[in-house]
């Protein structure tokens, strides 16, 4: 089975970032058939043998972040099939990325946080506004509001005070169509 981690402020060269290399090999020494790093912000394509084995592996690597280069954020883990899903109920269809949007979102939720229907659909400054939770996700939209767009992620974590981390929509749809 295919599968994305999506690491929570990893972005490869700065701080306690590990190399492209490093994070790759990282995913293959903990179990992975195979990995590959999508960007540079902490995105892996990796394949496992199913879903506990690739929440396991992701576990590892994590942990071997921590140690090896004192990185200790959460990781979140999909199947690229239900990648392929979440890309087919796009909330986005039909709108352009043009002022007022400043960029397409997708939020990953932390495994314990609970997506209630009566959720706010913005922030308080408005400048995110959420199309669509699902169980594990909120898609949102920003808003440039001066010089700075609206974050999805700090909204995320301040209403459900759990850590989460976000992508936008377009990195979200390269990465299905590239490993997918």
């Amino acid at each position: 089975m295919k599968f994305a981690a999506f690491f929570r402020n990893l972005n490869l060269g700065h701080g306690n970032a590990p190399s492209r290399a490093a994070l790759e090999s990282a995913f293959v020494q903990a179990g992975a058939d195979e990995a590959a790093s999508f960007q540079t912000n902490g995105t892996v394509a990796f394949s496992a043998r199913g879903v506990r084995p690739a929440r396991k592996i992701a576990r590892t690597v994590q942990q071997a972040l921590a140690n090896a280069h004192g990185f200790d954020e959460p990781v979140f883990v999909r199947t690229m099939a239900y990648l392929h899903t979440l890309m087919a109920r796009d909330p986005f269809v039909g709108m352009d990325k043009a002022p007022p949007i400043y960029d397409f979102y997708v939020t990953f939720l932390h495994d314990d946080a609970k997506v209630l229907p009566a959720l706010p659909t913005c922030n308080a400054r408005r400048d995110v506004q959420v199309l669509l939770y699902t169980d594990a996700e909120l898609l949102s939209l920003s808003h440039l509001t001066g010089k700075t767009p609206g974050n999805p992620n700090v909204f995320a974590e301040q209403l459900l005070g759990l850590p989460a981390t976000t992508r936008t929509w377009g990195t979200v749809a390269r990465l299905v169509r590239k490993f997918g």
